[in-house]
């Protein structure tokens, strides 16, 4: 396994905490505002919860979640309460993006999994648990030869860019062309700024049907329940069956009370509009100061982080901002193509990030 990459920046942590006005950390994207109260009563009214949950989930989830695809993301799913489960839900994202190669049955072999070139480590850590190789790359290899999985995240984390229709189809045409199931992270798809993030499941970039495709959706961000370990996937019947089996072999079930609390998060859209305007107003000061400070800002066109350089070393950067008090991510920590970004989380409150706001501007 590789090391854990968030306690690498201990040092600079420290150096932080040294500012007088206190540590200012945008390393980690976790969120800070309260989870807002449709979620509390939902899991309030279902916490008499004696019996065990099923893997499936219940048919409200179900159905509010593919309620919320059609509704938010323009996604018609196959029947969610069919024989064939189109939509399950999962204990968060990323406990599924870790064992999505073991819970396909991919591990053992010879083969190889393919990541975006600056990409979240999880994807890497699942590899490596399953005892597949990684390959990076953004665009369709001319062989598909061992490889056996495809993962893409857009909006991506660190970054914050959005892949195009076209490019989606380009992944979804290869991937059907080479029978290689093709998987796109979509946590961060409520969160557009500068463009409109599509589905890889959206007729536009699938077509008529969802043939070897997965697609991953959390409500950790959009609905401020991360401490829920609230997260969906959909797509392909055939592929999600697959997964659904091995799930409840292994107990990977998600608490009914939380499946309560989904339920009514996925049919309730004036919680995430509202939340979404809190990062808008996050993002617009930070974006500003982060500039004004004399760094470029890449990407950034979605979700909930800036992707800044100063175009040198992200582990200068990092200590040139630990010195006024604020905590970054080092580029690095997401592959070798990131090693001159450090990457700033809009998840602080508003006190926060204005002072972050004024210390940039000294």
């Amino acid at each position: 396994m590789p090391d854990f990459p968030w306690d690498s920046l201990a040092g600079a942590r420290a150096r932080a905490a040294q500012h007088p006005g206190g540590v200012v950390d945008l390393s980690i994207g976790t969120p800070v505002d309260q989870t807002p109260q449709v979620l509390r009563d939902a899991l309030a009214a279902a916490a008499d919860a004696p019996g065990y949950p099923t893997a499936l989930g219940t048919d409200a989830l179900r159905t509010a979640a593919a309620g919320w695809l059609r509704r938010r993301l323009g996604v018609t799913v196959a029947d969610p309460s069919g024989a064939d489960p189109s939509v399950i839900p999962t204990v968060g994202s990323k406990e599924l993006v870790a064992l999505l190669p073991t819970l396909l049955g991919l591990q053992g072999g010879a083969t190889t999994v393919l990541l975006p070139e600056v990409a979240y480590p999880t994807y890497e850590v699942g590899a490596v648990l399953a005892g597949l190789a990684v390959r990076r790359c953004d665009t369709p290899p001319a062989e598909a030869a061992g490889i056996s999985l495809v993962w893409l995240n857009s909006p991506g984390n660190p970054h914050g860019r959005v892949l195009r229709d076209d490019e989606l189809r380009a992944w979804v045409e290869w991937g059907r062309a080479h029978g290689v199931p093709v998987v796109a992270d979509e946590c961060y798809i409520t969160l557009g700024w500068d463009v409109t993030p599509r589905s890889i499941l959206h007729p536009e970039v699938a077509g008529t049907d969802h043939t070897g495709l997965l697609a991953v959706h959390s409500l950790s961000k959009q609905s401020n329940a991360a401490g829920y370990r609230g997260g969906l996937l959909s797509g392909d019947p055939a592929l999600v069956r697959r997964v659904w089996e091995v799930r409840r072999h292994l107990g990977l079930l998600v608490p009914g009370p939380v499946q309560a609390a989904m339920a009514a998060a996925l049919d309730d859209d004036e919680h995430v509009d509202a939340q979404r305007e809190r990062y808008r107003g996050r993002r617009e000061r930070l974006l500003a100061a982060v500039r004004g400070a004399g760094m470029r800002v890449d990407h950034s066109e979605a979700g909930l982080y800036l992707w800044a350089t100063r175009d040198e070393d992200c582990w200068v950067t990092i200590d040139r901002l630990a010195g006024l008090g604020i905590v970054a991510a080092p580029g690095s920590f997401y592959g070798p193509a990131g090693s001159r970004h450090v990457r700033l989380a809009l998840t602080a409150t508003d006190e926060r990030i204005d002072a972050a706001v004024e210390r940039l501007g000294g």
